[in-house]
């Protein structure tokens, strides 16, 4: 009778620990939703801050399937994704409890279930200037909205029309761009020659706020519109504009805050015109800059400098195993390469953002 129940003890107190651990993991990986407040699946539209692997399958060389790219992935496998791992998809979907890995829709692996969860459709290299993903042969917005229109009638063939539109209206839809047109286009290439600052980035803000309302016509309501970051501090903008200091670009910065002051009000409007919608604008300058800014209080040591190569220049094909050595401690940068973040910072950034935004979708 003792043994029976010791032994019955040790299952309840061995059921009770397993409980503790999985409450605790849950309470770790993701935030705790406001009541009534779900998220069936994250779909992302954008450039290579949101592109899980879409450029694979394209012909370009804004590519990045290949080492160092996603040695902190699982299995240090590179995907696609422009990270040493994993990229803002990934992370605000684990946080809001859907999956840990958002697929790229051309995967050619992609399974049923990936469909109803979320996928991307950015493309690295894209923007909302037409003009900026013809420059890299990369999948322009337009082009993913295809796409997007192909994978609502997937859906619906598996779910049907009703559970179809339940997802399209109450899944989290992010939408990344603005960076490739500003850096890229305008800046480096100069492909806008007739354009000053203030006229770029109404062309900019034009498009996307068309891009929003696409969306809003396909049944789609909850979009978070990323601004555009402190471009003139990354790392390869400040090679080319920050002088031999290499300090901030600030023609660039200005460029981005400027686009940033267009976008959010116009979001503002298209709540108040369009029934039902709720875009959402994130500001990504002021935290990204602060990171930058004072590395240290964040836990990093680096932030002009990729850990890829010198870092002061490679990304996609320059930075690979064959001319470029790795840093030795990555999670001292605040950059992977020259353009893109690293995992940590990410995820910093989403630990900053995600309950602000999160709640406005209430």
């Amino acid at each position: 009778m003792k043994d029976n129940t010791s032994w019955s003890c040790f299952c309840f107190s061995l059921k009770l620990c397993l409980l503790s651990v999985l409450f605790l993991t849950e309470t770790l990986v993701a935030i705790k939703l406001p009541p009534n407040l779900t998220f069936p699946a994250l779909i992302a539209f954008g450039d290579s801050i949101v592109d899980t692997g879409n450029n694979n399958n394209v012909k370009t060389v804004v590519k990045c399937d290949f080492q160092p790219y996603g040695i902190n992935f699982q299995g240090g496998v590179p995907t696609g994704r422009f990270c040493d791992g994993r990229v803002p998809p990934d992370l605000i979907a684990e946080e809001l409890g859907i999956k840990s890995v958002v697929p790229a829709y051309l995967d050619p692996s992609l399974k049923t279930e990936d469909l109803l969860t979320g996928v991307s459709f950015a493309s690295g290299g894209s923007g909302y200037d037409p003009l900026t993903p013809k420059l890299v042969a990369v999948i322009s917005l337009e082009d993913q909205l295809k796409y997007f229109e192909e994978y609502i009638e997937k859906v619906k063939n598996i779910v049907g029309e009703e559970r179809k539109g339940f997802i399209l209206a109450n899944s989290l839809f992010l939408l990344v761009a603005g960076s490739d047109d500003i850096a890229n286009t305008y800046y480096v290439l100069r492909a806008r020659p007739h354009y000053d600052v203030d006229s770029y980035t109404t062309l900019m803000v034009n498009s996307a706020s068309d891009f929003v309302n696409k969306l809003y016509g396909y049944g789609v309501r909850r979009i978070a519109v990323f601004g555009a970051p402190p471009l003139g501090c990354v790392p390869s903008q400040r090679t080319l504009g920050g002088g031999l200091l290499r300090e901030c670009a600030e023609n660039y910065n200005e460029a981005a805050k400027l686009f940033n002051s267009k976008i959010s009000p116009k979001l503002d409007l298209m709540q108040k015109t369009l029934p039902g919608i709720k875009p959402v604008y994130i500001n990504i300058y002021d935290p990204l800059l602060d990171i930058i800014q004072s590395p240290a209080k964040y836990g990093f040591g680096v932030s002009n400098k990729g850990c890829c190569g010198t870092g002061v220049i490679e990304v996609a094909v320059l930075c690979n195993k064959i001319t470029s050595s790795v840093c030795p401690d990555v999670s001292s940068h605040v950059f992977w390469d020259s353009y893109h973040p690293t995992e940590k910072t990410y995820k910093v950034l989403i630990s900053l953002l995600i309950s602000k935004f999160v709640d406005q979708f209430v």
